[in-house]
C-alpha cells in the first residue's frame, strides 16, 4: 500500500502502457501512494484489491504473458494521436473460456479502471472466464467506437487469445453501464465495428441510462439506493421494461451505498458480482 503510484506506472514490466492503469489525467485522481488512491465520482475504493491488481499485473507480465494489447494499429494511433490511450488489460481465465470485457465509468472525462473494471476483471478470470478491461476514449461516441473495436479484436484473435466467444458478456459501471448497453442494444457493427453477435449478457452499475430496445440482452443491474448520480428508481424503470418485453433481468437497490462502489466488498453489495456471474451463466 505505500508504494508510490508513480513507480508502478513507470515499473519496467509494464512498459509503455504503465501509465495507462490509472487515469491519463491525473486530475481526476488524488493520493500519492497505491493505498491512497481516491477516484472522482467513486466511493469505497478498496486499497487491498488496489494492491492485488497491481502484483496480478505484474506478476503476469514478469512470467512473460501479454497483459496489454493495443485495439488500434500504428497507422491509426498515428492518424488519431488520441487513440494512442486505448487498449485491453486481459484478465486469463481458463484457456477456451468464455470472455467478458469490462468498461469503468468517469462520466465519459476519465476512465477509473481502478475502481470499476479492474476489479470486476480479477475477480472474473479467478471464476475461470477470460476477462478484458478496456480503456478507451473519453466521450460517448468515442467509447463505445473503441468497445466496438475491442470485441472485434476478441474475435479475430481468439484463437491467439485462447477464448471462446459463445455468449461474451459486457460489464459496466457508470458511463461505462451505458457502453455495455448501447452496445447490448445495437450491436458492435453499429459503431464501427465488425458484423458479430450482440452479447449474451449485458451486466450494468449505477447508471442513468434509460434506452432500450425490445431486442436487448439478458440483463442484470444493481445500484445503491443513496446513489446521488444514478437513481435506482431510473434503473428499476428500464429493468421493468425490459422485462415487459420478456427479456431476461435481475435487479439490486442497496441501501446506504452512494455512487461507484465497484465489488462492494464490506458492504450491503458485496457478493453481487456473483449473482451477476451467475446470471450471465444462466443465459449460455
Amino acid at each position: 500500500m505505500d508504494t508510490p503510484i508513480d513507480q508502478v506506472i513507470h515499473d519496467p514490466a509494464f512498459g509503455d502502457f504503465g501509465r495507462l492503469i490509472f487515469p491519463v489525467d491525473s486530475s481526476y485522481y488524488s493520493g500519492d501512494t497505491l493505498g491512497s488512491l481516491q477516484l472522482t465520482w467513486y466511493s469505497n475504493i478498496d486499497p487491498n484489491k488496489t494492491v492485488d491488481i497491481v502484483n496480478y499485473l505484474k506478476d503476469q507480465a514478469e512470467a512473460g504473458n501479454t497483459v496489454f494489447y493495443d485495439i488500434y494499429t500504428e497507422e491509426e494511433k498515428a492518424e488519431d494521436p488520441e487513440k494512442e490511450d486505448t487498449g485491453l488489460f486481459f484478465f486469463r481465465g481458463e484457456p477456451g473460456s468464455r470472455f467478458a470485457v469490462c468498461n469503468a465509468g468517469g462520466g465519459f472525462a476519465y476512465v477509473g479502471a481502478m475502481q470499476d473494471s479492474f476489479p470486476h476483471a480479477l475477480e472474473l478470470s479467478r471464476m475461470g472466464y477470460n476477462a478484458f478491461a478496456l480503456i478507451y476514449r473519453p466521450g460517448a461516441q468515442t467509447a463505445c467506437e473503441d468497445l466496438a473495436r475491442a470485441i472485434t479484436f476478441i474475435f479475430d484473435h481468439a484463437e491467439e487469445l485462447q477464448v471462446s466467444t459463445d455468449c461474451y458478456s459486457l460489464w459496466g459501471g457508470s458511463a461505462g453501464g451505458r457502453m455495455a448497453a448501447w452496445l447490448g442494444s445495437y450491436g458492435p457493427a453499429a459503431f464501427g465495428g465488425a458484423d458479430l453477435p450482440r452479447p449474451g449478457a449485458v451486466i450494468m452499475q449505477y447508471t442513468g441510462h434509460s434506452d432500450y430496445t425490445e431486442n436487448d440482452p439478458p440483463t442484470f443491474a444493481c445500484v445503491g439506493e443513496s446513489d446521488g448520480i444514478a437513481s435506482w428508481r431510473t434503473m428499476q424503470q428500464r429493468m421493468d421494461a425490459l422485462a415487459s418485453l420478456g427479456i431476461p433481468t435481475e435487479f439490486h437497490h442497496y441501501p446506504g451505498l452512494r455512487h461507484g462502489f465497484g465489488l462492494g466488498t464490506g458492504t450491503a453489495a458485496e457478493g453481487w458480482i456473483n449473482q451477476a456471474a451467475a446470471f450471465w451463466e444462466a443465459q449460455m
